[in-house]
């Protein structure tokens, strides 16, 4: 075989085979070695004299569970093909709405990081007792980043860097090359942002399986052996995890963290800025047998080549050449000094190119001016100021809604100012009402959820009922419904100050493979629970009313209370029980291709929501009536003569399904709350705008934000930094302007000001 046909046949790199055939990489990965030998078609004796020469022994295996052939096999690796097209067609458009090709990439180089950051060399080539602790050749450059994974033997790499050195350019051009090159028995190379890790109340292995399920729903699937396909997938090693974000983790939790880490063995790749890792090393130990490198500033000469190619020509030069020629000419000058410390970092070089490139009506050598901008930090605040109008008005609107730069730079400043009281780089659809305070996020809820079944209640029940008769009832159940749904919405999310989240389900009336155990004893108590006290309200109400119109005594308008109350409670409880358990019984996972992006999840969500209104209304509506009639004909001889009929039946049946399923998805949907926080209550202040799914999305394609499986997040966490410091200096400013009036506020306004000085995860 020739080298390139070897390295066809096994799944590795060209560069990699000639590096163990001319003795430049004597150092391969186990798995390395046995594709080369599957490839060769080597004997069981070959096989292991190849593999003793390459490692110096021939390690012990642990025992594979899923041997190939068996059923677990054969599912694990169907599922690991599907997230390793998944992963690769994700940050394949990431990339692209990055412009990371546009016109090249920016040259991220990196060198071995210091030792003290760094395992036993002999730990980390995974050699015997008394072997020479002798280093590895770690050094590359972004498109060699897969090969000098692989010299790795123990398969543990940390990438340390500064902030907008380029790490997360990194992780991508690492998962895209290492899935083109990947055999079919390598792990797929997975994103986590694993600073929304708490390694305190969630194992790495159990984190690592939600988050698969939260970005790829269709491995939520029950597989034959009775596990979720995402863990299966983690505990077979059929994923290689790649932490991006260390020092994103908060402070008071790097330390577990990485003890975490070091009480597992398998494979990854991990992301970090120097001083945070170093702390969390200082505190505990290394990375247990992961090799360290560290990235390396970008040098004049990579500013020379690029900036110039990404800007127009007029008269055969560029706006940037007077700037770069400035730069060579007079290094050692202030301003110089200033613009070489900021581009130092593809981040800062990517933001200088939006503001000046992209924009021909701006001029670079404005950077220039020390008057302007008195040292780095203000240069750098003024590149981060620009991005966004600068994104907004040199690039095309990407839908037919158009924004304002300032409105939009308000908008998004909103989010990351949420984003930093969270104390997360992930926004998600589903959290944003928690924008709001908690008590608030359940008086709104309330009033809608109330506002709507009323509302559906007078304007159904007016075909069958007088008119004010019926305006009194809509009233009476609007207001009992939002009382209700309000304090289920408390007990249930905002008490603990949670969020629901999405569904990773559908409804099937055929439920493929084997089935989840389903927890129909909890359902079926919680429904009847919440039915049983809103039938009770509204039993008191009509009994109450019923009593006072038949001018009857006391006694008897008590014995009609507690009859209306007994029966309407028995009814709706029973009924809502029984629905509930029923949506359990028909969700299904939803199918394993699905990957989920944070629009496709919330459309997902809606399709889902509609789905159970389909069932729930009808289904709870005619248990209603059923259950009305076996409660009145069960009471009809202990509370006395009871009057009920099949209209009467019809008529509760309906308004109820309406009502209760409307209710159920407003205030105890992902959906819902979306639809009653996010595109009614924070517009409706002027926080963000009416569309706001469409906002995000424009904001995606125009670079501003960038996908992470489900969520979104800012393109660089200096970005939210910043956005949200501007954001609550102007908050402040504008709630100074409004108090100035009164003296004696001014400094309690003051007593703000430290906000500014809370350093968000970035």
């Amino acid at each position: 075989m020739t080298q390139e046909a070897l390295a066809e046949h096994a799944g590795v790199g060209v560069r990699t085979i000639r590096g163990l055939e001319t003795g430049e990489r004597a150092d391969p990965r186990v798995t390395t070695v046995r594709l080369l030998a599957d490839a060769l078609r080597l004997s069981p004796a070959e096989h292991d004299e190849l593999l003793g020469a390459a490692v110096g022994r021939v390690p012990e295996e642990p025992p594979v569970p899923d041997t190939a052939g068996s059923a677990l096999h054969d599912a694990l690796a169907e599922a690991a093909e599907h997230l390793a097209h998944a992963a690769a067609a994700r940050w394949q458009r990431e990339e692209e709405h990055r412009q990371v090709q546009d016109p090249f990439p920016l040259p991220v180089r990196w060198r071995p990081a210091a030792d003290d950051l760094t395992d036993h060399w002999a730990n980390i080539r995974r050699l015997p007792a008394g072997s020479a602790d002798s280093p590895l050749d770690v050094a590359g450059r972004l498109d060699e980043i897969v090969d000098t994974y692989r010299r790795i033997p123990s398969g543990r790499l940390v990438i340390l860097g500064r902030s907008g050195s380029g790490k997360t350019i990194l992780t991508l051009r690492f998962v895209l090359d290492f899935v083109k090159s990947r055999a079919r028995t390598d792990a797929v190379p997975v994103i986590f942002g694993v600073g929304s890790w708490n390694p305190t109340t969630v194992t790495l292995r159990d984190w690592l399986a939600g988050q698969l399920t939260r970005d790829y729903p269709g491995l939520a699937a029950t597989g034959t052996h009775g596990q979720r396909l995402a863990a299966a997938l983690v505990d077979a090693g059929r994923v290689l995890p790649v932490l991006d974000g260390f020092d994103e983790i908060a402070a008071g939790l790097r330390r577990p963290a990485l003890e975490a880490l070091n009480a597992t063995a398998m494979p990854l790749l991990l992301t970090s800025r120097p001083v945070e890792y170093a702390a969390a090393v200082a505190e505990t130990d290394v990375l247990t047998a992961a090799a360290a490198v560290e990235l390396a500033d970008l040098t004049l000469d990579d500013l020379a080549d690029y900036l110039p190619r990404t800007a127009r020509k007029t008269g055969g030069t560029t706006a940037w050449d007077p700037v770069l020629a400035a730069l060579r000419e007079h290094p050692d000058s202030r301003a110089s000094v200033n613009l070489r410390t900021v581009l130092a970092t593809p981040l800062m070089v990517t933001l200088a190119r939006t503001a000046y490139s992209d924009d021909p009506a701006s001029d670079p050598a404005t950077l220039l001016d020390t008057d302007r901008f008195d040292g780095p930090e203000a240069l750098a605040d003024h590149l981060l100021d620009s991005f966004v109008p600068s994104v907004y008005r040199s690039r095309p609107a990407t839908s037919r809604r158009r924004y304002d730069a300032d409105r939009a730079q308000r908008w998004l400043g909103h989010l990351a100012h949420h984003l930093t009281r969270l104390g997360t780089t992930d926004l998600a659809w589903w959290r944003l009402g928690r924008a709001l305070g908690r008590p608030t996020r359940t008086v709104v809820t309330a009033l809608v959820t109330g506002l709507v079944i009323g509302l559906v209640d007078l304007l159904v029940g007016a075909t069958f009922n007088p008119l004010g008769g019926q305006l009194v009832d809509a009233a009476v159940v609007g207001v009992l419904s939002g009382v209700m749904f309000g304090l289920a919405h408390w007990l249930t999310l905002s008490a603990r100050d949670a969020a629901v989240g999405p569904t990773a389900a559908r409804m099937s009336l055929r439920r493929r493979g084997r089935r989840s155990p389903l927890r129909t004893g909890p359902r079926l108590l919680i429904g009847f629970l919440c039915g049983f006290v809103f039938g009770c309200g509204y039993g008191g109400v009509v009994g109450t009313f019923m009593g006072i119109a038949a001018r009857v005594d006391l006694p008897a308008a008590l014995r009609m209370v507690l009859a209306d109350l007994l029966v309407y409670g028995l009814v709706f409880g029973l009924a809502a029980g029984l629905a509930y358990g029923l949506l359990g019984v028909l969700e299904a996972p939803l199918d394993l291709g699905t990957a989920a992006n944070p629009l496709g999840l919330l459309r997902t969500n809606r399709a889902s929501v509609t789905g159970w209104l389909l069932v729930w209304a009808p289904t709870f509506g005619l248990m209603v009536m059923l259950g009305a009639e076996l409660v009145v004909a069960l009471l009809q001889g202990p509370l006395g003569p009871l009057r009920w009929n099949l209209a009467t039946g019809f008529r509760v049946g309906l308004l109820s399904g309406l009502g209760g399923a409307l209710g159920y998805t407003l205030a105890l949907t992902a959906w819902g709350q979306w639809a009653v926080l996010v595109r009614i209550w924070l517009p409706l202040t002027g926080r963000l705008p009416w569309a706001v799914a469409a906002f995000l999305d424009d904001a995606y394609r125009r670079g501003v934000l960038r996908q992470a499986g489900a969520v979104y997040q800012f393109r660089h966490g200096q970005l939210q930094q910043h956005l949200a410091r501007t954001h609550r200096v102007r908050h402040l400013a504008g709630r100074r302007t409004r108090e100035a009036p009164a003296p004696e506020r001014r400094g309690v306004i003051g007593i703000s000001s430290p906000l500014d000085t809370v350093r968000p995860p970035e």
